[in-house]
């Protein structure tokens, strides 16, 4: 293939789409799927069963695919990773394969942005049109839903879930899930109120924000318990989306709890 440069080595095995471009020094393995009009700029590591989807663009020195750092499922040659179309990943990113302890995949979706050195660790799940800055990192298990911004050194504990449109803010440890459209900040997360630029960006109306303004006050206000919040919140807001997708990711099975305003 003229796409393919001299220097690249590629295992018996691996498929590759005739439109693909793979620089120069890349290595891919016999696992791996290359789809149509990805490219490999150079130096780039393709290992076990990584699939690339259409259209997306990997930067020097990303390694994608390798196995989990995790001392009991570093190797299963079952353990796939996926990774969706039109996504940019920028140089030293590093995105593993899952485990048994998961579903034995991590998936990437479509037209996302990982910034230089950012990391996405064994089993996570990573919606479309995600951005991770410079040096942001998540942890095993963590799912990140669609739109996400994860600011620059930012870490994410894993088995965390960030809902939709959520904002961290740059050097954030995030212990606990966010609220979709939540905005967190601060040396161990804190919730700081509503995304509200994510909001404004997603086409969402006026009167729509300040509806979820309002049901957010009462969801994190400090009279009363949690539960007792969300039931107010059902009785006042119950037909309006937003504020039942997130009173629904409240209530959602998880490992952690949920971040809270202080």
């Amino acid at each position: 293939m003229s796409n393919i440069h001299a220097s690249a080595i590629i295992e018996e095995g691996a498929k590759i789409a005739e439109s693909a471009k793979i620089g120069p020094f890349c290595t891919i393995g016999k696992d791996a799927v290359i789809e149509e009009n990805v490219e490999l700029v150079s130096h780039v590591s393709v290992l076990g069963k990584t699939t690339i989807g259409e259209g997306t663009r990997v930067f020097p020195f990303a390694t994608l695919g390798g196995g989990a750092q995790h001392l009991k499922h570093m190797d299963d040659d079952t353990a796939t990773l996926t990774i969706g179309k039109n996504n940019v990943i920028r140089e030293h990113v590093t995105m593993h394969l899952g485990t048994p302890i998961g579903d034995g995949s991590t998936k990437v979706g479509d037209n996302c942005l990982f910034m230089v050195n950012t990391h996405v660790a064994h089993d996570c799940v990573v919606g479309n049109n995600v951005v991770m800055t410079n040096n942001s990192v998540i942890g095993g298990h963590v799912n990140v839903d669609d739109f996400v911004i994860i600011g620059g050194n930012s870490a994410v504990h894993q088995w965390c879930r960030i809902g939709q449109r959520a904002m961290v803010g740059g050097m954030t440890g995030v212990e606990k899930d966010v609220i979709p459209y939540g905005l967190v900040m601060g040396d161990r997360s804190k919730l700081c109120g509503l995304n509200l630029v994510g909001l404004k960006r997603g086409g969402y109306s006026k009167d729509e924000i300040n509806d979820l303004r309002k049901a957010y006050r009462l969801l994190f206000a400090n009279e009363g318990t949690l539960a007792e919040r969300i039931e107010d919140a059902k009785k006042i807001y119950g037909t309006h989306v937003i504020v039942k997708e997130i009173i629904e990711f409240i209530q959602g099975d998880s490992h952690r709890n949920i971040c809270l305003a202080e």
